[in-house]
């Protein structure tokens, strides 16, 4: 049976602080529904102290600003994008529409369409998520939406150079510098200036993910994607140093990031705590990353491999590293996650920033039902069908019975139609 070494924030404690992110969106929600613009500009300037003339940049101020990148950022995004890119059109590529004839003279098929219009979400506060731009503005581009939009937030009344550029790079048909759940919400319902689009995605904090929670529906979303959260899975082959490392490396994404380790190993447990104090003493975010583990960091300690593997499905956890002897008995068995990272070779930074995966993942359990962000979220699987005469008399008597079983007199009206129609037309003349 696991044991709790270190546990995080009871279920109580978490429903409580989500009701209140709740409340304030909801609000935001309506404000901008009734005021557009208006109540846009006044949340931005109470949350970022952001109040330009206009919150879409120009083609001008784009490149103004992309002229201030030093050569090598520049050169590190574009390195960045083309993993992205090259792994997204892989995957296009892996999606076919169909064709196929069922019975005789009846043709079904499907085709993969993309949704028209799409707005991003890029986050800042106090890191510029540079990396987000790739992950949705360009697999976006590589599913063939039309129209991609992008926000970004200003980092303390700056504008996040590196960021434009990357959104600029990735195809953004249009970058606005406006940020939080406002700018989901003005991306999602359209404002007097902002055309709505179709669908929203993109990371964020908790209350730009309750945006999108309370928009759905009205929009479609990628999926629910909050703070950060990381599982470690590691035996006694692991060491404490990179267990630790890899925790906090997550932790300092905000301090409702959750960080947990299973383990077999009772002295890599202990010994992971006393590493992480150490680590923290050092660490330049650790303002952000002490409160996170301190709050939500969890360590289990557990048997064997089965057990690490049902406490690890139970969580679900948004990123999963496995620093075990045998990292593809996980990959073989493991159900609920958003990313795997086989091995200590790679990291949760790799697939974050670079490697080509994409880093909009399943966060609060959703990986139970849903994978990450990729080119199929942007893709809509719109089926078709057709008949010839004769197929549709066939097709037409079965429908007509199963509707009569249902009650729906009408719907087999609609059968009964064409099967008249066609029976005769279908008999040969003499």
């Amino acid at each position: 049976m696991a044991t709790i070494i270190k546990p995080g924030k009871s279920a109580a404690e978490q429903h409580e602080a989500d009701e209140k992110v709740r409340a304030v969106v909801s609000e935001v929600i309506k404000d901008i529904t009734l005021n557009g613009d208006a109540a846009v500009r006044k949340y931005s300037e109470k949350f970022d102290n952001w109040s330009p003339e206009s919150f879409r940049l120009s083609d001008e101020e784009i490149r103004s600003i992309i002229a201030t990148v030093p050569q090598q950022v520049i050169d590190d995004i574009a390195f960045a994008q083309q993993q992205i890119r090259f792994f997204a059109q892989k995957q296009r590529e892996s999606i076919r529409d169909i064709e196929v004839e069922t019975l005789p003279g009846v043709i079904l098929g499907h085709k993969n369409i993309p949704v028209n219009s799409a707005g991003c979400y890029i986050p800042g506060g106090r890191y510029p998520m540079v990396a987000s731009a790739h992950m949705s503005i360009l697999t976006a581009k590589v599913a063939g939406v039309k129209r991609v939009i992008a926000c970004t937030p200003p980092i303390k009344g700056q504008m996040p150079a590196a960021t434009i550029a990357a959104m600029h790079m990735a195809g953004a048909d249009e970058i606005y510098l406006l940020g939080g759940m406002q700018a989901m919400v003005a991306m999602a319902l359209g404002t007097e200036t902002i055309e709505p689009v179709d669908m929203i995605v993109g990371p964020g904090n908790a209350y730009v993910a309750e945006a999108k929670r309370q928009l759905y529906g009205r929009v479609g979303i990628d999926l629910f994607a909050g703070p950060t959260e990381i599982l470690v899975i590691a035996d006694e082959t692991a060491d404490a140093e990179m267990v630790a490392c890899d925790l906090l490396g997550q932790a300092e994404h905000g301090p409702t990031s959750p960080g947990a380790l299973i383990t077999t190993s009772e002295e890599l447990a202990y010994e992971t705590l006393r590493e992480i104090d150490r680590q923290l003493e050092t660490l330049p975010t650790a303002d952000i990353a002490s409160v996170a583990w301190r709050d939500n960091g969890s360590i289990i300690l557990v048997a064997d491999e089965a057990e690490a593997l049902a406490e690890a499905d139970k969580l679900a956890y948004e990123h999963v590293e496995v620093l075990t002897r045998d990292p593809d008995y996980f990959l073989q068995n493991m159900t609920n996650y958003g990313a795997l990272f086989l091995g200590p070779e790679t990291n949760v930074a790799y697939g974050d920033k670079v490697i080509g995966t994409n880093h909009t993942l399943p966060t609060h359990g959703a990986a139970r039902y849903t994978g990450g962000l990729w080119v199929g979220k942007f893709l809509k699987n719109c089926t078709y069908q057709r008949c010839t005469p004769e197929a549709s008399v066939v097709i037409g008597e079965y429908g007509m019975r199963l509707c009569e079983i249902e009650g729906f007199m009408g719907h087999k009206e609609q059968a009964a139609l064409r099967v008249r129609r066609y029976k005769n037309a279908a008999i040969p003349q003499s």
